[in-house]
């Protein structure tokens, strides 16, 4: 019996991919990432597809938070991932806080709603960065922490995400080119977290990312 829960337990705690993964790497990629010195992560575009009834119990407004919320964890989920190969040693640059990127986004007149207007090689000749990583990020539940618990308060529905699709990309500063397009699509489940999530994403593409050892 113990066994059985054990499984029942592990598989709930489970993300599993659902699709076919998409990899683009410059072919230029190592060349040009040999001089760079420091990169930065902005907040990823998000966007939550809920119920028609879920819906009615929620407003366009707390839906928008609830969306920059889980753009923020992508952001934060990063960071601590690039962060985590700094510490081993595995990592040849240095990550912008996102503190300070989004202080200098804000201090811009960037802000989440209107960072879409902006060029990748405008926004990190802006944060002074060598690389910019950005993407989107769509999920049918939120990841976030926070904005799972606001959701649960609002419709009566808790736990994290079922379906989710990240595309990151790593663009180059100085002239816009784009370094890595990476596309995945994972099915989640109860207990799946925004840093479970990256973890899956980047535990292959790491060995094609220049910046990682």
């Amino acid at each position: 019996m113990n066994k059985l829960m054990f499984s029942l337990i592990a598989s709930l705690f489970s993300l599993s991919v659902f699709a076919q993964t998409h990899l683009y790497e410059n072919p230029n990629f190592e060349k040009i990432a040999k001089d760079h010195k420091i990169i930065a992560i902005i907040p990823f575009e998000s966007s939550v597809t809920l119920r028609p009834k879920q819906m009615k119990n929620i407003s366009t407004e707390q839906l928008d938070k609830m969306e920059k919320s889980e753009g923020e964890s992508v952001q934060m989920g990063f960071y601590s991932w690039f962060l985590k190969r700094e510490k081993r040693g595995q990592l040849t640059v240095k990550v912008q806080d996102p503190n300070k990127t989004n202080a200098l986004l804000k201090r811009n007149g960037i802000t989440y709603e209107n960072m879409k207007d902006y060029t990748p090689e405008e926004i990190a000749k802006l944060l002074e960065v060598d690389a910019l990583v950005s993407g989107t990020f769509e999920t049918n539940k939120p990841m976030s922490e926070g904005a799972s618990i606001v959701l649960g308060a609002l419709i009566g529905f808790w736990g994290s995400t079922n379906k989710a699709v990240m595309n990151m990309y790593i663009h180059n500063a100085a002239d816009g080119e784009v370094l890595i397009n990476y596309n995945k699509a994972l099915n989640g489940t109860i207990g799946s977290s925004t840093e479970d999530l990256i973890n899956i994403l980047l535990r292959k593409a790491s060995r094609r990312i220049a910046y990682t050892e």
